[in-house]
């Protein structure tokens, strides 16, 4: 899925519901460095509406998510849009070509239209929902206000934050002053902590 510092939560669908892209521009940088779109692929039609349509989906995927989170039924309407939006296109095809380097690299078969990439999300979320090995490793984030879902694919399931290196760090950071401090340690590191994220 992307690269560099992002978060990525092991889903795209999970992915956008923690990215909030607010601006053609960052709705842009999150398809390339999310992995939707493969490096390098024009996106001139990006604008204010692909926005909006993005953030449409993305909060029918939360509220779907959140549900099973909770253990209640899904919204009715939010599962009848998701299958709309699943249906409404066929996602942007991928074509093997040879790199600068010789290698072969993903490129899409033609610019990308709005409705193919919502059509990949949807469906990405609807093979996460339907997937009952999947949606028993849906987690959300144990960081003090932190609302990051993620799927939990480490050994032994033990996976507690989003990033140890962001809520994980911040955990270790206030166990540290607690100790410094001379108060008791927080119970929320244990000592499985080396393990996790892994």
């Amino acid at each position: 899925m992307g690269s560099g510092r992002r978060f990525e939560a092991g889903r795209w669908c999970l992915d956008l519901m923690a990215e909030h892209p607010v601006s053609p521009g960052r709705l842009a940088h999150w398809l390339t460095t999310g992995g939707l779109v493969p490096p390098g692929t024009p996106l001139p039609g990006v604008d204010d509406r692909w926005v909006e349509r993005f953030a449409e989906l993305r909060d029918h995927i939360e509220v779907l998510v959140r549900a099973q989170l909770a253990a209640r039924p899904p919204d009715a309407a939010s599962l009848r849009r998701l299958n709309v939006l699943a249906a409404v296109a066929a996602p942007p095809a991928p074509r093997a070509v040879p790199g600068d380097d010789g290698s072969l690299v993903r490129e899409l078969a033609a610019p990308p239209e709005c409705a193919a990439l919502l059509a990949a999300l949807a469906r990405d979320a609807v093979e996460l929902l339907t997937d009952p090995a999947a949606r028993a490793r849906l987690r959300q984030c144990e960081g003090e206000r932190c609302h990051r879902v993620y799927l939990d694919v480490s050994r032994g399931g033990r996976r507690r934050w989003c990033s140890s290196e962001l809520c994980g760090n911040r955990v270790r950071v206030a166990r540290h002053r607690a100790r410094a401090a001379g108060s008791p340690t927080p119970l929320l590191v244990s000592v499985e902590e080396n393990f996790e994220n892994r």
